[in-house]
């Protein structure tokens, strides 16, 4: 459920009233669906939602809203005003899915926003969802991947919550080549592409101007492209990021690598800011989530937008048919 003092509760619910979701899955929520939700404003005439209410996953109900219990402790919740009791919930909710996901009883997780700096405990020391769920699957790296399936917009950041003056230091020949590799296995694999084609960015402006803006294209980001061209794989670049975006040229790729954060990221949310999906590439489970933050400035005043959050449950059940498809035959890529 994410902090709960943000807008996570408010978009799950919205999205759980949307008859399809039942059509594609059977949901379930973690943390404590009914203390929740029994005081969300409902449509006149309209049913309010129902839950199987659970202490342990082995019980879902198919074809139903099951809600998994997570602690038992009653505590105060202010809307948009983040607490050390919302971060220990966000925390616990997302153990305990995580638990069950690695144990086989989910196919799927999809994670409501947390606060990065609110969640921090002595046993939790990560900067987001993503870098936890590398470390609690025991990927060796992930990819952080942003998704808009209505535009065919796929952005993956090649750096990710880092800051901006240790960007330089961290592009590698070797980091590139993960990427890379981990964006053509996702094409393929999760969203059934089966010669992607892949744009990568500069990193500095003009894509460094041949070397009088910088030196990183030349020396590390154009070697490695051209080595995976070399080998076979459509992967072109570096183009200048402002242009790429600014000319509609992302249209002509299966999928963008950015260097650094803000640099896919702006671009992607001005385009798919109420449709966008984070995809965690690179994981042995699917991982999805919705685009924004916690939004604690309209918390609680049932104005949040759930679009990105719907959209974070339907990509991942693509991708676990996607996967399944693939796993099955592996041909069946298209």
């Amino acid at each position: 459920m994410g902090d709960l003092a943000g807008i996570g509760p408010e978009v799950i619910y919205k999205t759980l009233r949307d008859e399809r979701i039942l059509q594609q899955c059977t949901p379930v929520v973690y943390g404590t669906a009914t203390a929740l939700f029994d005081d969300f404003p409902v449509e006149k005439g309209a049913e309010p939602l129902t839950f199987r209410q659970l202490r342990d996953a082995a019980d879902i109900a198919p074809g139903r809203l099951n809600a998994v219990t997570c602690w038992d402790e009653d505590f105060h919740l202010t809307p948009g005003q983040p607490s050390a009791a919302s971060g220990q919930a966000a925390r616990e909710s997302l153990l305990a899915a995580s638990r069950d996901l690695k144990a086989g009883l989910l196919d799927a997780l999809v994670t409501a926003p947390i606060s990065k700096e609110n969640t921090q405990a002595d046993d939790f020391r990560f900067p987001g969802h993503t870098e936890f769920l590398a470390s609690y699957f025991g990927a060796a790296d992930s990819l952080m991947f942003l998704v808009d399936e209505e535009q065919d917009l796929r952005v993956a950041t090649a750096t990710g919550h880092i800051p901006l003056r240790d960007v330089s230091t961290r592009v590698t020949s070797d980091l590139l080549r993960t990427k890379i590799r981990m964006l053509l296995k996702s094409l393929q694999q999760d969203f059934g592409i089966l010669k992607p084609k892949i744009a990568v960015l500069g990193m500095n402006p003009h894509a460094g101007e041949n070397g009088l803006i910088g030196r990183e294209e030349g020396d590390v980001i154009t070697p490695v492209v051209r080595q995976f061209e070399h080998d076979g794989h459509l992967v072109f670049g570096p183009y200048p990021a402002d242009g790429y975006f600014g000319t509609g040229q992302f249209r002509q790729f299966d999928a963008t690598l950015s260097i650094y954060h803000d640099q896919g990221l702006i671009p992607f949310k001005l385009m798919a800011f109420e449709r966008g999906v984070n995809f965690t590439a690179g994981l042995p489970v699917v991982r999805t989530s919705p685009d924004h933050g916690t939004a604690y400035g309209i918390a609680g005043k049932f104005c949040a937008d759930e679009s990105s959050f719907r959209a974070a449950v339907f990509l991942a059940c693509d991708v676990v048919r996607a996967r399944r498809l693939n796993a099955a035959d592996p041909r069946s890529v298209r």
